[in-house]
């Protein structure tokens, strides 16, 4: 797994192999423009909550709103729900547990793997979350669940069962997908989002709603209505990298694992071959099934999400690449004579592209084991030595925009703390607040920034959530 270290100034924290490479030729800028005349765009339907977005924190928002009575539409770009924890093969879902083993990430996202099926989840036993013994720590951290010495609840999935899953739970909830809808353009009236147009094979159409919540990863929403954001990365860090992840079959991913536990001088020899064979090499990790490998690199730094000549570039190095690992692991890997192309990702792997200016922010300096008194999720932080990071409301609002709620990867915080606010489970936990929320804005008549934040927190226990706050003593929620 990828290493965390903390350089001089304290600002890098999470590290891996990234990769800087030279573009290849672009076409040069036109310079040109063409007018498109006004046009009235059929109103496609009217909510309570939209949700623009259906990866890991636009399902959950949906479920969430859903749950307490919404009218909720949930607009997606794809044939499926769950974005890069399906689609993108980001299928080792980082870690749910604390140092200490607590299951910190819970509500939707406890659902959501509690569905699935027996086969379709690999990870250590719930009597394991937090274990430092030797042994079961070696054997759990050739399997992406043991960091720093500590087994922890951060399993790998089969990708098909919990777009599966997913859908099931948002229809469940009573929310109506719309797949194959890109949502393009904010609806803005006096400073607060009112819906969204899309695209589709229907041309552009419009959603109304009382309520948008901003669940795009990268925040495209927000930014085309105005609202201020950050984009300051560093490039040794690999937030600020894409990729295009892929998975091969027909591997002994055991025999593979031997090979690297047991002749450590023979895998460095190993992985040192690769990198003067392909330059951008990956390792090859577990994945739900002992016969799939995931590759979830090499990761590309130097690219921008929000460019599609970038993006474009990136999908065709990684699909090149792709081919390049089939044939090297397959000469060189034990495990990896009979492998085959299984999948690559149908979506970008995207890190990193915007984070919101909010209302509040989850900052560096609040991994001190504060409890924000907004506080609508807990997050595991990076290492044992810190503690658990309280996630705050505030993060989730615009600082000025109405209408309008934004979690995911593109919440408000700083660099350093988007290293793991942006990963899976943290989407799902923001996602959960946001639809709480969102919904609750509808039922008391109120902007999204004026949520009675005791009521959302105790609305959010009795949806699963963990949280740190002290709960509202014996008081009932209207």
């Amino acid at each position: 797994m990828d290493s965390m270290t903390e350089p001089e100034g304290g600002r890098l924290f999470f590290r891996a192999d990234t990769f800087n490479t030279e573009k290849g030729a672009r076409r040069p800028p036109t310079g040109r423009t063409v007018h498109e005349p006004a046009r009235d765009i059929p109103v496609h339907a009217t909510c309570d909550v939209l949700v623009v977005g259906g990866g890991p924190a636009g399902t959950a928002a949906a479920i969430a709103a859903a749950r307490m009575g919404a009218d909720v539409i949930l607009l997606e770009r794809h044939n499926h729900l769950g974005g890069l924890s399906t689609g993108g093969l980001v299928i080792w879902i980082d870690r749910m547990s604390d140092w200490n083993g607590n299951h910190v990430i819970r509500g939707v996202a406890e659902e959501l793997l509690a569905r699935l099926p027996p086969g379709a989840l690999a990870g250590p036993a719930r009597a394991a979350w937090g274990s430092r013994d030797e042994a079961t720590v070696a054997y759990w951290a050739l399997r992406t669940s043991a960091f720093h010495g500590v087994v922890t609840h951060a399993p790998t999935l089969d990708p098909e069962w919990l777009k599966a899953v997913s859908l099931d739970l948002v229809q469940e909830a009573g929310a109506h997908p719309i797949l194959h809808a890109w949502g393009v353009s904010p609806l803005v009236e006096d400073n607060r989002v009112t819906g969204c147009a899309f695209e589709s094979k229907q041309g552009r159409r419009a959603i109304l709603a009382r309520v948008t919540v901003d669940a795009t990863g990268d925040g495209d929403l927000y930014a085309a209505a105005g609202a201020p954001f950050n984009a300051d990365v560093d490039a040794r860090d690999i937030h600020s990298c894409m990729n295009t992840a892929w998975l091969f079959g027909g591997v002994d991913m055991p025999a593979f694992l031997r090979f690297r536990a047991e002749t450590p001088e023979q895998f460095a020899a190993f992985m040192a071959r690769g990198r003067e064979k392909l330059r951008l090499f990956e390792r090859a990790f577990v994945s739900w099934r002992d016969d799939v490998a995931v590759f979830m690199g090499p990761r590309l730094a130097g690219y921008s999400a929000l460019d599609v000549d970038d993006i474009t570039e990136v999908e065709i190095r990684s699909h090149r690449l792709m081919i390049e690992h089939l044939a090297f692991y397959r000469d060189n890997a034990p495990g990896f004579a009979n492998a085959f192309l299984m999948l690559s990702a149908p979506q970008l792997g995207v890190r990193h592209a915007r984070r919101m200016q909010g209302v509040a922010s989850v900052l560096r300096e609040h991994w001190d084991g504060r409890v924000r008194a907004d506080e609508i999720g807990v997050s595991p932080s990076l290492s044992p030595k810190f503690a658990n990071v309280s996630v705050p409301y505030g993060a989730l609002v615009p600082a000025a925009l109405d209408g309008l709620l934004a979690p995911g990867r593109h919440l408000a915080c700083d660099a350093t703390s988007h290293s793991f606010l942006r990963e899976i489970p943290q989407c799902w936990l923001t996602g959960h607040a946001a639809g709480a929320a969102a919904a609750l804005a509808v039922a008391r008549g109120v902007a999204p920034r004026a949520v009675p934040i005791p009521e959302l927190q105790s609305l959010l226990r009795k949806q699963g959530a963990f949280l740190q706050v002290a709960p509202m003593a014996d008081r009932q929620v209207a």
